[in-house]
């Protein structure tokens, strides 16, 4: 299983981030150990002292596949949840000023965050998909897939041109503005629409 993730997919987050907007999607990956565990608690990494959540939509690939068309790229996925692309902000910021590479802010063990599964054909009607993040009961971060520079389809064959995906990889869409910091005893709360699909504190 691969963990695809679209980085400055949303332009009022690459903004918040001072970043420009890409011309095209940006793709890194996260190893099979990065995703935590169900049911498995969530400790705040001892190397970083700003860790950020940045919520996201994530689709499941459902099919194997090379080089997908966008036209075609729809019958590869078959399911969506909302999860969180755990960023330690403070190493991230430091590797960019070096020209360095992002893995140790971004790959870490159980950086990726995943809600419960939704069939993709129920929002197939929907011209766009709402999602958001709380924290403590409050919304840090909201979210709509209608807002993407890159649609899903776009993302999938993009990423096809370049790996091979295979049945079970998850594809991290990307996050709207809103991304925050995190302190050990905040509780997190990822929802599309009203639908709660991930509880999570922070230890």
């Amino acid at each position: 299983m691969k963990i695809f993730c679209i980085g400055r997919n949303y332009a009022a987050h690459a903004k918040e981030l001072g970043n420009d907007v890409p011309e095209e999607p940006v793709i890194f990956l996260k190893p099979k150990s990065a995703l935590l565990p169900t049911g498995t608690l969530f400790h705040y990494p001892e190397f970083t002292n700003e860790l950020h959540y940045e919520c996201e939509l994530v689709l499941r690939v459902s099919k194997n596949g090379r080089y997908i068309s966008a036209r075609q790229a729809a019958t590869y996925y078959d399911a969506i949840t909302v999860g969180i692309d755990f960023t330690a902000r403070d190493i991230q910021q430091d590797l960019k000023t070096k020209g360095l590479p992002w893995e140790k802010a971004k790959a870490w063990d159980h950086s990726a965050v995943l809600g419960s599964w939704l069939p993709i054909e129920s929002f197939a009607d929907k011209p766009s998909i709402l999602f958001s993040l709380q924290k403590d009961g409050q919304i840090v971060q909201q979210g709509d897939s209608s807002l993407m520079i890159y649609s899903f389809n776009r993302i999938v064959s993009e990423i096809s041109n370049y790996f091979s995906l295979q049945i079970g990889d998850l594809i991290y869409t990307g996050t709207p503005a809103g991304v925050g910091e995190v302190v050990p005893g905040d509780m997190l709360e990822g929802f599309i629409g009203s639908d709660s699909l991930f509880k999570l504190e922070v230890k």
